[in-house]
């Protein structure tokens, strides 16, 4: 005689920051839920993310900051819980928080202090929380939906399906919210790793090797975005903040274009430069501008005799050539790093026939899927965050 199954008002599928997010708010609705992952603890990329120090929000957020092939989607779960509901939320579990950058929230001391608060939001909802806990099937029973499980068989009235993108998979991360999408018939759009740095092929990955840690202010564009924030020389190529944000606009076979003086008007300064001063140097005027190993390595990349050479022995061709290398300097990465080291994912589950009231898929009310595993992906700098939180709300509310 077998088993009977276990029965749940809802069942999440994934305990990171949206699943935890939505789940404790559908318990709190008064429903029995459930929360299933396959890892061995909630939140592991909470964990790690901002340096384990958690972005968990920005106070700037707006659907501006989000892509998607339905840009209007997140319009109403942003509008619902906003980041001021989530730094409340923060304050009142007595979590300390720094601004780091203007409208960028991060744990004072841990972001294990975040997982913290959403499992005991979790407990304190009543949610029935099971790790390590493996899903073979999904199918359809009337009007819900029978979970086949290593804990038994289990039916739900409602199944969430959170489980995230394919960024990072040393954290766990699969593609199994793709695989459910895809078998209740919802397209889900190419999928890429972004908020990653670049790789670079030669001779342009030794020399940024040689720069391995040296970082400066820069603007970069491609694919009709524009970033000014920094940059980071490292072994494989270029990260950083501005190299992470260009990264969900570049395509294979692209440039950057990279402005490595954003704030200066380098043919101006420099021709300036040759009239005021015309005895100093070139490497003089670079090593007042830049880092001294980048400004030393400049001069060594484009093969200038500098070191004993005045600016007034400039001419005013080469001095634009100068200024066209620091103000506009092309560079073409070979790829990114690839899920390894990505942040999120662009694409996944297409918006189309998903509700953006509760994240239900319209054929299919009984079915949902929230966070990062849909078609919504943030900008760097907390945004991600919000859309869990925003996501999560607005789903586990209305289960």
């Amino acid at each position: 005689m077998g088993h009977a199954a276990m029965t749940y008002d809802v069942v999440v599928i994934g305990a990171g920051a949206a699943g935890l997010m939505c789940a404790a708010q559908a318990g709190y609705a008064g429903r029995r839920v459930a929360l299933l992952d396959h890892a061995n603890k909630a939140g592991k990329k909470i964990l790690m993310s901002g340096g384990g120090r958690c972005n968990f929000t920005n106070l700037a957020t707006t659907p501006q900051h989000f892509y998607s092939q339905n840009p209007y989607f997140s319009i109403s779960a942003l509008k619902r819980y906003r980041p001021e509901h989530f730094v409340e939320l923060v304050e009142r579990h007595g979590i300390d928080y720094v601004e780091k950058t203007p409208g960028q929230l991060f744990c004072a001391s841990s972001a294990k202090d975040i997982v913290q608060l959403l499992l005991t939001e979790a407990q304190w909802a009543g949610v029935d929380i099971q790790l390590k806990t493996r899903i073979h099937r999904l199918e359809r029973q009337g009007e819900g939906i029978c979970l086949d499980t290593s804990l038994g068989r289990i039916e739900a009235g409602v199944v969430v399906v959170a489980t995230g993108g394919l960024s990072i998979p040393t954290m766990g991360a699969t593609g199994f919210g793709y695989d459910i999408a895809r078998q209740f018939g919802l397209e889900v759009l190419p999928t890429r790793p972004a908020l990653v740095p670049f790789t670079l092929g030669e001779p342009w990955k030794t020399r940024c090797a040689a720069l391995s840690g040296v970082s400066l202010d820069v603007a970069v564009e491609c694919g009709g975005g524009y970033f000014k924030e920094p940059m980071l020389f490292t072994h494989r190529g270029i990260s950083g903040p501005a190299m992470l944000q260009i990264s969900s606009l570049w395509l294979p076979g692209e440039a950057l274009r990279i402005n490595l003086l954003p704030d200066e008007d380098v043919a101006t300064s420099l021709r300036s430069a040759r009239e005021q001063t015309p005895k100093r140097k070139l490497q003089t005027w670079l090593g007042e501008r830049f880092p001294k190993r980048l400004a030393q390595a400049l001069t060594e990349w484009y093969g200038d005799a500098v070191d004993e050479t005045p600016l007034a022995q400039y001419s005013n061709a080469q001095l634009d050539e100068w200024a066209q290398r620091l103000n506009d300097w092309q560079l073409k990465p070979t790829a990114t790093e690839g899920w390894r080291t990505a942040e999120v994912t662009l694409g996944g589950v297409s918006t189309q026939h998903i509700s953006s009231r509760d994240f239900s898929v319209k054929e299919l009310p009984q079915l949902r899927f929230i966070g990062e595993v849909l078609d919504v992906t943030g900008e760097l700098g907390g945004y991600n965050f919000q859309w869990a939180w925003a996501s999560g709300v607005a789903c586990g509310q209305a289960c």
